[in-house]
């Protein structure tokens, strides 16, 4: 069974799984994995949901204000072996709910055209795509959502 757990960037297990993302995204990014990293830094972050499955960290996502509001999903991330169970799901829904409780009334996020598999949970989430904003503005490969809670 899947649990969540909020928790913020201190949590050893979100950093775990970040160092993980963040090799992942070291391959697929290339080059312009500088440019993404910059903006991908988690010591700021206060807003973390982690998916446990007997008793391992196997997925997370984050949320930080970037304008009142609007909240930023960050850092989502599932393990490999359980990519496809619906994980990603539970802790973006958990991630919205908690940004309502922020008074949040929108979510934003950035991800690469190079994921196909982050843009189809985002689309199945309800997320549409908008034009790049803020420094993704004018860079190729990101693509940006919205979804209004």
């Amino acid at each position: 069974m899947i649990t969540l757990t909020r928790t913020d960037s201190a949590h050893p297990d979100f950093a775990a799984l970040v160092r993980q993302l963040d090799t992942l995204m070291a391959e697929l990014d290339g080059e312009e994995h500088a440019f993404y990293d910059q903006f991908n830094k988690i010591d700021k972050i206060r807003h973390v949901v982690l998916a446990f499955y007997e008793g391992a960290a196997v997925g997370c996502g984050a949320i930080r204000e970037i304008e009142p509001g609007i909240m930023e999903v960050k850092r989502m991330y599932t393990v490999p072996p359980l990519r496809g169970q619906g994980i990603a799901t539970r802790v973006i829904r958990e991630l919205e709910n908690w940004a309502r409780e922020l008074g949040a009334q929108r979510c934003v996020l950035e991800t690469g055209k190079r994921q196909p598999d982050a843009v189809a949970v985002y689309r199945k989430n309800g997320y549409h795509q908008i034009p790049n904003y803020g420094q993704y503005a004018g860079v190729d490969n990101s693509l940006c959502f919205e979804k209004t809670l």
